[in-house]
């Protein structure tokens, strides 16, 4: 949640990790005030106290005092985190035993229109592992045009396994004059943990020095314009002893150049340059974002544009999959070649819960690879709902709504200090993964269901460099959908598509295929109300591989369904499906699950059923049930419970 404006926070009514949600009578969360200076008190005072008050009558600022304990039994086990994520490396902690407790007591100063000042002293303990005491100082302090922000820490602990002291230092200057900035700042962290056993330091001890100017000129709020510089030294580990093992030097760009009601532009650029101790190269990267949104013709249309560009270094990714419970998982293993070993590309998504029996984890890796990636995408919006009270053509227009995307994305092997900053490079040389998309859809009647038309043609290329080889898939599609409403309870549905879906892969042969298929799906719904409908749907669906064994496989879906909604927090949905397989070639090979969907040659028959209810305002419990058959295999059943809490 972002604050719509900068200023102080006055007043705060929520806390940190509380759950907000949005309703119709939308709660206070912060008060804040832009300008001290500019606040305006309404107050009453007693008649007897107002000659007491005098012209230029010096003000005092308040201290306010505050202490906080909590004490956690070891055999104590929660859901939910009970602190921050950061928590454990603010104490140098890890795997401490005995029951804890920790003092967080302290000192707020207000200064009033000057800001305020924060101290506060932290002491944390587990019985039989950890000691530590914590004094931490906060302030924020304006003067005029001149603001400081301080944030710093010092933290001393024992332990029985280690003792450690760990300072941090966060600081901010700024100077405002006319409608310019000026500013500094300084970071640092010095984290030393000595091992009891060996009187040495532990891998977790590190350390590092960040300075940095800024200049600026605008209003930060609407539209302005940042130039920055960052030097910073990193130590580390080195023969028992915090050395330096680097440096960088970053120089960045943060704007907003153009904030109106109808356009939006906002640059960031950041370039680092990382120099190491040892023999090993510099390690340049270059990090922005582009942005513009802008409307024309009154909302007509609008264009949104992106462009992105990252870089850094990576691990090299090697995968494997390891079993877990039916449904807990994500892929499915098919032995195609039934030889009982589970090699990495006989892997697919799982089409049901059940067959969900693996997870991919990728494995520790030594090996680093210096990657660019850079991203363009292009949305453009044709609205044609703002014309609806107009008369002539422009009414006939505004039934038309349209959608146009573009998505062209690029991950590369970066060999040199140069950037490849064009996405729509289409090289093979040095590539990683290439993701390009597009999408359009052609709305007639949007959401109106009379006579409702959506016409959609998609095109996706993803190709992917993986351990195994490089894999890419093609994707291209024309869809029609219609709908209509007919007598308020008479809900017809006509959706067909035709297309192609094609694998190339370099080392595996078997999952070379290129898919020409054609769907035509009929549906007709009854509505018994808002609440209520009954469905009954047809489905063909032909598909032809064109390459290698020239696999062919129609489909018939024959199914209804039902949903219920009552006004008490009770709902129920539920369908039945059965299919109809005509598939020549080989059913287990990646091509005839492709085709087939996770179901077997023949008859099939697929079923779920969905229940929810609301307990309580708070509570509620969903009940969930799947089902199949087919001609040479046993019912599955598959049932799930959930059970969910709000706080």
């Amino acid at each position: 949640i972002k604050s719509p404006v900068s200023g102080v926070v006055v007043d705060r009514v929520v806390d940190v990790g509380q759950t907000v949600a949005a309703s119709l009578q939308t709660p206070t969360l912060f008060k804040i005030a832009q300008d001290l200076s500019k606040m305006q008190i309404d107050t009453s005072f007693a008649e007897a106290d107002i000659g007491r008050i005098q012209v230029n009558q010096i003000a005092k600022f308040n201290v306010d005092a505050f202490a906080n304990f909590q004490q956690i039994q070891s055999n104590y086990k929660t859901i939910e985190r009970l602190f921050t994520i950061e928590f454990n490396r603010d104490w140098n902690i890890v795997n401490p035993s005995g029951n804890q407790s920790l003092l967080v007591s302290g000192l707020n100063f207000d200064l009033k229109e000057n800001g305020s000042i924060k101290y506060q002293l932290e002491k944390l303990d587990f019985a039989d592992s950890f000691s530590g005491t914590r004094n931490v100082i906060q302030a924020n302090i304006k003067e005029k045009n001149f603001m400081v922000s301080q944030n710093g820490s010092y933290l001393k602990s024992s332990g029985t396994i280690s003792n450690s002291t760990f300072a941090r230092n966060q600081t901010l200057a700024k100077y405002h004059f006319n409608k310019n900035w000026i500013g500094g700042s300084f970071r640092h962290e010095n984290n030393k943990e000595t091992l009891m056993s060996t009187n040495a330091l532990s891998n977790l001890s590190q350390r590092f020095s960040e300075v940095g100017g800024f200049v600026g000129r605008g209003d930060s709020t609407k539209v302005f314009v940042e130039l920055g510089y960052l030097n910073r030294v990193n130590d580390s580990l080195q023969s028992g002893f915090l050395k330096k093992v680097n440096q960088s030097n970053s120089y960045y760009l943060k704007s907003q150049l153009i904030k109106n009601d109808q356009s939006n532009l906002s640059v960031f650029i950041n370039y680092r340059n990382l120099k190491y101790e040892d023999d090993r190269e510099n390690e340049p990267s270059l990090n922005s974002r582009i942005l513009y949104n802008t409307n024309l013709f009154k909302q007509l249309i609008q264009f949104t544009t992106v462009y992105e560009t990252t870089s850094g270094t990576i691990a090299q990714q090697e995968f494997t999959y390891l079993e877990v419970e039916p449904g807990q998982g994500i892929f499915a293993w098919n032995d195609y070649n039934n030889n009982g070993i589970q090699e990495l590309q006989e892997f697919e998504i799982a089409p049901f819960p059940d067959q969900a029996k693996y997870v991919r984890v990728f494995l520790p890796n030594q090996v680093f690879v210096k990657t660019n990636k850079n991203k363009f995408s292009q949305s453009v919006i044709f609205n044609g709902l703002v014309w609806q009270n107009e008369t002539g053509f422009k009414k006939f227009v505004s039934h038309f709504y349209n959608q146009t995307s573009l998505l062209v994305e690029r991950k590369n092997i970066r060999n040199s200090n140069a950037f490849n900053l064009n996405p729509f490079d289409n090289s093979s040389e040095n590539i990683l993964g290439q993701n390009n998309s597009f999408r359009n859809n052609l709305h007639f009647n949007r959401g109106k269901q009379k006579h409702s038309i959506t016409y959609s043609y998609l095109t996706n290329s993803v190709k992917n460099l993986l351990s195994i080889g490089s894999q890419e898939n093609n994707l291209r599609s024309h869809q029609l959908q219609y709908m209509h409403l007919y007598k308020k309870s008479w809900l017809f549905q006509m959706n067909s598509s035709i297309g192609t879906n094609e694998s190339i892969s370099d080392n595996y042969a078997t999952r070379n295929f290129l898919i020409n298929n054609y769907e035509l799906a009929p549906k007709i719904s009854y509505l018994f109300s808002k609440n209520a409908s009954l469905d009954v749907f047809y489905e063909f669906k032909n598909q032809e591989n064109t390459i290698n064994l020239l696999e062919k496989a129609t489909q018939n879906k024959f199914g209804t369904s039902f949903t219920f909604n009552s006004e008490k927090g009770f709902s129920i949905n539920g369908e039945y499906a059965y299919y109809d397989n005509n598939f020549t070639g080989n059913a287990t090979s990646p091509v005839g699950f492709q085709m087939l969907k996770g179901l077997q040659n023949g008859k099939n028959g697929v079923w779920r059923l969905l229940l929810q209810k609301n307990i309580t305002q708070y509570l509620d419990v969903n009940i969930n049930y799947q089902g199949r058959k087919s001609e040479t295999s046993n019912t599955i059943h598959i049932g799930s419970v959930q059970l969910r809490a709000y706080f």
